[in-house]
C-alpha cells in the first residue's frame, strides 16, 4: 500500500497511468467531499483535468458496476494489484456529453508510444495551461 502523502503527485500520477496502461485494479482509500474515508476497487479507464484544474481519476467501481470519478488530491493510499480488469467500461463510440453545470473537464490526450514520464509531463503541462 503506498501513501500519497508519503510521495509527490507525480509519483501517484505516474503509478496510476501504469496501471490504467496494464488494465490493473487499483484498491484506493479516497476522502469524500463530506470528509468521510471510503475504500474502494476500481479500474481506471481515463484521466482528464478539471476546468478548475483538479486531476480526475475516472474508473469503474468493481462493488458497483458504476463510473465514478475521484480526484487526485483526495486520495489517502492505494494499492495497485496484479489482476485484470473484469468490470466492463463504456461503450467507447457512445458520444460525450458534457454537463450542463458542475464538472467540467479537458481531455489530454497523449501518445501510446510515449515512455510514462512523457506522459505525465504532457499531463502536467496540460493542468499548468
Amino acid at each position: 500500500m503506498r501513501h500519497t502523502n508519503r510521495e509527490t503527485e507525480h509519483q501517484t500520477l505516474t503509478r496510476l497511468i501504469k496501471a490504467l496502461d496494464a488494465k490493473h485494479p487499483i484498491t484506493i482509500t479516497y476522502t469524500k467531499a463530506d470528509g468521510t474515508e471510503t475504500i474502494r476497487t476500481i479500474e481506471i479507464y481515463d484521466i482528464v483535468v478539471s476546468a478548475a484544474g483538479d486531476i480526475v481519476i475516472k474508473a469503474m467501481d468493481r462493488d458497483t458496476q458504476e463510473s465514478r470519478s475521484f480526484r487526485l488530491d483526495r486520495l489517502v493510499s492505494y494499492t495497485v494489484h496484479r489482476t485484470a480488469y473484469t468490470v466492463p467500461r463504456p461503450a467507447a463510440d457512445e458520444p460525450k456529453t458534457r454537463p450542463a453545470r458542475g464538472l467540467a473537464t479537458v481531455t489530454v490526450l497523449y501518445p501510446v508510444d510515449l515512455p510514462i514520464a512523457a506522459r505525465v509531463q504532457l499531463l502536467a503541462d496540460a493542468l499548468a495551461a
